[in-house]
């Protein structure tokens, strides 16, 4: 029994399959068949052939009927074969196939002939092609072809959107539909039809919906004598107050928005150095440098793995960790262990350092800043509604942070280093009395953060351009976010960067982006004077 039921289900995907490709190649020869008609077709006669070509409904219909529009469509003379021809830089046409997409050899205006047209069949290729557009399978491109008929409509292409919208299954696409007639009847209703509109419009947020009602308010403005109008005008001014309403409110998400993502970035850079300056007390002035070599890192494996781009960054951020962490390591052990105690000459030697490396990075790829590429799954945005969407890269930046800070805490609270780290940093003598090697620590530690600071690096890269002053621009930042949230503490690093990451984006569209780091910078001082340990003071013998 169960074998015949999978025999008979195979047969009957074998038969749906072979039934769609026979179909498909149907149709294909179908619209090769009345392209050849194109040559010889008096323009007269184009008329009823446009519309069978548009019927096939193949791939290579919709570009064919568009080529057509735009005047692209040739036949070559002698061969009568269909393609798309553009002028070079030469005074050549350049040819494409359009039934096979293949590329042919650039020809001479002799060797070529157009297919003509005229105003009425360029009007009916536009009503094909809106129909083709608003009876695609994809939704997406169903409300783009709308998107552009709230500017453009066509009588035609309103009277099918009038039939398709009862049927339409996608919510998005019908709302679309429903705001495109709306906006017609605004134009060309009665009085009773534009208040109904109004009432509906209110609730879109499309620029051309706008636009339509400021344009119609102005028209009631200067009849304003007629007293039928004053209901109108009353319900598209309210319309106009509400879209605004919800300009403003998105406006202020996206800042937040914004401002999150900037904090997730000032997150990343400042979380390995709260470490490190809260268990070691060291003012590590080349933690900047960390962040530039992972911004390398990333450069560097992309020219190694130049066919992986859509892979580097998960191929980058181990590696970034790893030389950077190395590099701290190299730092504390050889430099910084023996200057404990010495904040002063720490600072400098540090300062050092980090010439240093910018000095070495510049010998090796040059001073020229360097590109990173972005993968394909970090361009683009998610689009909320038509004046509110969300950048991915800004998205994944901000996950991606928050992923790093939770797993920090869970390694300084559940493991058994981090339970040395804190133990470290509340009490160093009282931890070595406990056989705790404090001088493997602060390496671990530095190393550690070091590590963080690197993954920093390959998400400014997805931000800016890599150069051997990077890290420069990020250090007085990072050390601003810890000493606003407490040094040492993770909790108060993750709340500065959020905070001042948010203020920012504030006051840029007030005061500047230079006026607007002065007054974040001057506001900080104030609080370290109320609040010298931050907010979120460290807790221990040893915290003051």
């Amino acid at each position: 029994m169960l074998r015949t039921i999978l025999v008979m289900f195979g047969l009957f995907v074998c038969t749906h399959i072979f039934a769609e490709g026979g179909s498909q190649a149907e149709n294909g020869s179908s619209l090769s068949a009345l392209t050849t008609q194109l040559p010889k077709a008096k323009l007269s006669k184009m008329a009823p052939l446009v519309d069978q070509i548009a019927a096939t409904k193949t791939p290579s219909t919709r570009p064919l009927l568009q080529y057509l529009l735009d005047g692209e469509l040739y036949y070559v003379r002698g061969s009568n074969m269909i393609v798309r021809a553009v002028v070079n830089q030469q005074k050549q046409y350049e040819l494409t196939d359009v039934l096979g997409g293949t590329e042919l050899a650039p020809v001479t205006k002799k060797q070529i002939k157009k297919i003509r047209t005229n105003n009425r069949l360029r009007g009916q290729i536009r009503s094909l092609l809106a129909k083709l557009d608003l009876t695609d399978e994809d939704p997406d491109n169903r409300i783009a072809a709308l998107k552009q008929l709230i500017d453009k409509p066509n009588d035609s292409a309103l009277d099918l959107i009038q039939s398709l919208i009862e049927q339409e299954k996608d919510s998005d696409v019908q709302a679309l539909m429903q705001v495109l007639l709306d906006v017609q009847q605004l134009k060309n209703g009665d009085t009773a039809q534009k208040v109904a509109a109004v009432a509906s419009l209110g609730e879109s947020l499309e620029p051309a919906v706008k636009n339509a009602l400021v344009q119609q308010l102005e028209l009631i403005d200067k009849n304003s004598q007629e007293p039928e109008h004053v209901a109108l005008r009353s319900a598209i001014q309210d319309a106009l107050d509400s879209i605004e309403s919800k300009r403003e409110f998105y406006g202020v998400v996206e800042n937040i928005f914004f401002g999150l993502s900037l904090g997730s970035v000032l997150l990343l850079a400042a979380i390995g150095l709260a470490i490190t300056f809260g268990v070691m007390g060291v003012i590590n002035m080349a933690h900047g440098e960390m962040i530039m070599l992972g911004a390398y890192t990333t450069y560097v494996v992309q020219l190694i793995f130049p066919h992986l781009i859509e892979y580097s960054l998960f191929i980058a951020i181990p590696l970034a960790f790893l030389v950077s962490g190395s590099v701290g390591i190299i730092i504390e052990r050889c430099v910084i262990r023996f200057l404990k105690g010495r904040p002063l000459e720490t600072l400098l030697a540090t300062f050092g350092i980090s010439l240093i490396l910018q000095q070495l990075v510049r010998t090796i790829f040059s001073p020229l800043n360097r590109q990173v590429a972005s993968p394909e799954w970090m361009s683009g945005s998610l689009q909320i509604n038509p004046v509110f969407s969300l950048t991915y890269n800004r998205l994944y930046i901000i996950i991606f942070s928050l992923m790093v800070f939770f797993a920090l805490l869970m390694i300084l609270k559940k493991s058994s280093l981090g339970l040395h780290v804190r133990a470290v940093s509340q009490n160093r003598d009282m931890a070595r009395a406990l056989s705790i090697k404090s001088d493997w620590v602060d390496a671990i530690t530095f190393g550690l953060g070091s590590g963080i600071a690197g993954i920093a690096g390959v998400v400014l890269s997805q931000l800016t351009n890599v150069g051997p002053n990077l890290g420069q621009a990020y250090i007085i930042d990072s050390f601003l976010v810890v000493v606003f949230g407490g040094v040492g503490n993770l909790w108060g690093t993750l709340v500065a960067a959020m905070s001042l990451g948010s203020i920012n984006k504030f006051l840029e569209p007030i005061t500047g982006s230079v006026l607007a780091n002065i007054i974040v910078l001057v506001g900080l001082v104030l609080f370290i004077q109320k609040r010298p340990k931050g907010l979120f003071p460290q807790k221990g013998r040893s915290a003051d």
